[in-house]
């Protein structure tokens, strides 16, 4: 038993990594809460544009709704084990953000080491759905989607279109068409005059611009997120030895 002077010093310590370790806990319970957001609006509005990437749905969002989930259970149980005062419990829940650390962190290397191969597995998914696009499938709707929402045509430019099948019966998809045009399907079946009503930059072409010129943005906030980790680990290893060492309960 440590002496009581001791003790008395010790619990500021203790109130004070115990606040921190709160705070820290109800910020990851957020983030999980944010995720299980994502997949769920993921799996209602985009799942047509999800399955481009493969001819079966997708399982991203149910991805992102279990690490959510996840994430918001052990995000309580952090604040539960640090209001407790259980150095098992702390444990316990250092090494569930250790397990989420090191899975963030290959996630985050993993992406950007074979990024050329996803892209280039992306622009053969995104080709053949113009290739085959008919207006009446899940691959074409999700096609529809990206033009419409990115304000493009095609894959490298509307003219992509001009060597598919659909064009030939139908011309242009109408999803193509700027928003301050009235397409008829005559211009539509025209590309010289359809060059003024449609988009003319293509959609993977501009995705990929997008990604790369941001390519650095987007690698800190990854490893920013996977680091945050750290934080909470040594928080709980921290407050468990403090703990442990001193005896100190909660009244």
């Amino acid at each position: 038993m440590s002496p009581p002077s001791r003790r008395l010093q010790t619990k500021p310590v203790i109130t004070c990594l115990k606040t921190f370790l709160i705070s820290y806990s109800l910020i990851f319970w957020f983030t999980g809460v944010i995720l299980l957001a994502v997949g769920v609006w993921g799996k209602v509005s985009l799942e047509a544009y999800l399955s481009l990437a493969s001819e079966e749905s997708t399982n991203a969002p149910y991805v992102l709704i279990g690490t959510g989930a996840t994430i918001v259970i052990f995000g309580l149980f952090g604040c539960f084990a640090t209001c407790r005062g259980s150095p098992w419990m702390l444990k316990l829940y250092a090494m569930f953000l250790t397990l989420v650390f090191l899975a963030e962190l290959v996630a985050g290397i993993s992406g950007f080491i074979f990024r050329h191969e996803i892209k280039a597995k992306l622009g053969v998914a995104y080709k053949n759905a113009v290739k085959n696009y008919n207006a009446n499938d899940t691959s074409s709707s999700a096609v529809d989607v990206i033009q419409r929402t990115l304000l493009c045509c095609g894959v490298n430019n509307y003219t992509d279109w001009s060597s598919t099948r659909y064009f030939h019966e139908n011309g242009i998809p109408a999803s193509c068409c700027k928003a301050n045009t009235k397409c008829s399907p005559e211009t539509l079946k025209d590309m010289d005059k359809a060059a003024s009503e449609v988009y003319t930059r293509g959609c993977f072409t501009h995705v990929t611009n997008m990604m790369e010129s941001n390519l650095g943005i987007i690698a800190g906030i990854s490893f920013g997120i996977a680091f945050f980790q750290l934080i909470g680990i040594f928080l709980s290893c921290c407050l468990s030895r403090y703990i442990t060492n001193n005896q100190y309960e909660m009244v």
